[in-house]
């Protein structure tokens, strides 16, 4: 094991579930190395499980879309002016922005400016949308952490020090999805179809992308009375979940799960799902989707201007193609969403092609990424 003179003092921001879940996979591999290193700063559950002290719960920061962030902003601006002033009272060794770059390229060069050391996990994704925040990371990051094998040199363009350290995600989930596993965990029979929603992991999300999701379920299993559908909902969000589906989808023959999104996508035929990381971990459990998103409309035509890719959902990107079919916004009716399900399901051959593509992809994002990121972590500390 790789020592160091001392066991480093870390402050992190994870914003949301999918910065707690790549924050907690980091600090696993950061405890290896340095076991007495503390952690503080705002984060979630798995980023508790590894030992973090959180100042601030994840969830504060979990808003999207412009018209959702104006209505929370003054309270997400006061809490990075109350942490920016606690990180440069108590400094640590070194501040990990992950993910949330609204809130933490900000911060990251209050604090740089003032002579801490700054590491940014997750590039922003420039290259789709808003390349102009490239300048915004030149002046907040000593170092980014890259999750995809095409951002160093894109930052190196600008000279911004990145290492590519794959994706997490890649490594704890399995090669062989455990598919009998996880049916026999969640009480679906071998044989039954099975349709996974998703509908994300914000509350925005659930308003705006639950009820056509279960909309869509309702006409799929008028089609397919067959079908099994499961809804895998994020802690904290069950309240939301509940009502819409006594509203929306009171006689589907749906499961509602605590957590369990793995066992979930392990265990489904097809997930309807919101972009977002949990696309791509439909990807890595070679899942055929298709992807959908709904938002204020105030938000979305202001999105819609900033974007330059034509594809939004991460599988698609990685895969540079429209590997699996993205209905957004107005095009997210329930009847198209079940009929792109419908498409699916009729076309066993296409799944296996789009199978084939995401064990290539999960072959590309498999680095070790924890030992990756604490490799260049160690760097910038001078370890």
């Amino acid at each position: 094991m790789k020592g160091a003179t001392h066991a480093p003092r870390l402050a992190l921001v994870a914003g949301e579930a999918s910065g707690d879940l790549l924050a907690g996979l980091l600090m696993g591999g950061l405890r290896q190395r340095w076991p007495d290193l503390t952690a503080q700063g705002i984060g979630g559950p798995r980023m508790a499980e590894q030992g973090f002290t959180a100042w601030w719960p994840h969830h504060k920061l979990a808003v999207r879309g412009y018209a959702e962030v104006l209505r929370h902003y003054r309270e997400i601006a006061g809490i990075r002016r109350q942490l920016a002033r606690r990180l440069l009272d108590d400094r640590p060794d070194v501040f990990i922005g992950v993910d949330a770059p609204d809130f933490n390229l900000g911060l990251e060069t209050w604090l740089r400016e003032a002579g801490l050391r700054t590491v940014h996990f997750v590039c922003p994704s420039i290259w789709a949308w808003r390349a102009s925040r490239v300048t915004k990371i030149a002046r907040a990051a000593d170092h980014v952490l890259c999750l995809f094998p095409f951002e160093p040199e894109l930052l190196a363009r600008h000279g911004i020090a990145a290492s590519y350290v794959g994706h997490p995600l890649a490594d704890t989930i399995p090669l062989e999805v455990p598919r009998q596993a996880a049916r026999e965990a969640l009480g679906l029979g071998a044989d039954e179809p099975v349709v996974a929603l998703l509908p994300g992991s914000r509350r925005s999300e659930i308003q705006y992308i639950a009820p056509h999701l279960l909309a869509a379920a309702v006409l799929l299993h008028r089609r397919r009375p067959a079908l099994r559908f499961v809804l895998p909902a994020v802690p904290g969000l069950r309240e939301l979940i509940d009502p819409l589906v006594a509203r929306w989808a009171a006689e589907l023959p749906l499961q509602v799960l605590d957590g369990r999104s793995h066992e979930a996508l392990a265990a489904c035929d097809l997930t309807l799902i919101a972009s977002g990381t949990a696309t791509l971990e439909a990807a890595l459990f070679k899942r055929p989707m298709v992807i959908t998103y709904h938002m204020h409309w105030l938000s979305w035509q202001l999105m819609k201007r900033m974007g330059y890719l034509p594809w939004v959902g991460l599988p698609n990107i990685l895969c540079r193609d429209f590997v699996v079919p993205e209905l957004l916004q107005d095009r997210a009716t329930p009847q198209a969403l079940a009929d792109a399900a419908l498409a699916w399901l009729d076309d066993p051959a296409r799944c296996e092609r789009v199978q084939q593509r995401f064990v290539e992809l999960h072959h590309l994002l498999r680095r070790n990424t924890a030992q990756a990121a604490t490799d260049a972590i160690a760097q910038v500390l001078g370890h």
